[in-house]
């Protein structure tokens, strides 16, 4: 009997990636924690930016954008992660795993897009200074924003394309969360082209996304050449910043999606660890970066909470 023959129709999925952790509890706290701080920061991000009309500058406006998407992928599994951990709730139903699948890819694309334009931001801003603002508009901002979710969306509609048509042998998810490879595995085909797929298409968004970044930062590096030592010392402050962020997002990253393509071997433990890793670090370091780096945010920030603690007394 084939296995599309034997195949089953599924209402809900096991996760099973935490059953060998040891201590699940404390880290399932960890990760709470970890996960209401990163929130909690980017909203205060974003309810800064949006509040404070001077903030409204296009450098801001990609920082807001940047904490949206921080806030779509730690939200998109994290409850999920927790409450295996933590309440023992390791069962999720089909619908809600595939929409869960879809906004984790859905927020990681985004990442990568999120931090190339702010690489290009930064560019025009140390090359073109003096036409910065009539180059990057707030408008311009906006719309680009909004074709890249659109875009960021085309390539995701790929996931439930592929794996809804799919017929299922198993119920039991090896991986913490509902991730592309995780569903496919559950199906009764072979996965290997549908990994080669959607490798291949990660491959190509990591590579030519982290080579745009790597190209701006060596024009960056460039016209630093030609600046005064003032100017370097700014210019190095708000490129740090962003280059820290770059760091967090694509060095897990490339150690699970390129390395495995290359034969390198992960077991299930560190696999779990650098997926988790790969969402709630950014997520976490993100708004800290902007907010402690970033002296009109962290001025505001200063300001709105002297106000709150001033009404509090009254």
């Amino acid at each position: 009997m084939s296995l599309q023959n034997a195949s089953i129709k599924v209402s809900e999925f096991i996760i099973t990636g935490f059953d060998t952790t040891k201590n699940p509890v404390q880290l399932g706290v960890f990760i709470l924690i970890s996960y209401i701080v990163a929130v909690l920061a980017s909203i205060v991000n974003i309810f800064v930016i949006i509040y404070k009309k001077k903030l409204h500058k296009p450098m801001y406006l990609l920082i807001c954008n940047l904490a949206a998407v921080d806030l779509l992928y730690s939200s998109s599994v994290s409850p999920t992660i927790i409450g295996v951990l933590i309440a023992g709730v390791k069962t999720i139903s089909y619908v809600p795993c595939l929409i869960q699948m879809f906004t984790f890819h859905l927020a990681e694309i985004m990442e990568t897009f999120a931090l190339s334009v702010m690489a290009f931001d930064r560019l025009i801003a140390v090359s073109c200074p003096f036409q910065y603002h009539s180059y990057l508009t707030n408008a311009r901002i906006i719309v680009l924003t909004y074709v890249l979710w659109i875009v960021a969306c085309a390539f995701v509609a790929v996931v439930p394309a592929t794996v809804i048509p799919l017929p299922h042998c198993y119920t039991v998810l090896k991986y913490n969360f509902c991730s592309y490879a995780a569903v496919i595995r559950t199906t009764c085909v072979d996965p290997n082209y549908y990994f080669n797929l959607v490798a291949s298409i990660v491959f190509f968004l990591s590579f030519s996304t982290f080579g745009f970044i790597c190209l701006s930062y060596v024009g960056i590096i460039y016209f630093v050449k030609l600046s005064s030592n003032n100017e370097k010392k700014k210019i190095g402050s708000t490129c740090l910043s962003h280059l820290i962020v770059v760091t967090c997002y694509y060095l897990p990253l490339f150690i699970i999606t390129i390395l495995t393509r290359f034969g390198v071997v992960l077991t299930l433990g560190v696999r779990n660890g650098l997926n988790i890793g790969t969402i709630l670090i950014p997520s976490l370091v993100n708004p800290f970066v902007y907010c402690l780096r970033t002296r009109e945010i962290k001025n505001e920030i200063v300001i709105i909470f002297k106000k709150f603690r001033h009404l509090i007394r009254f």
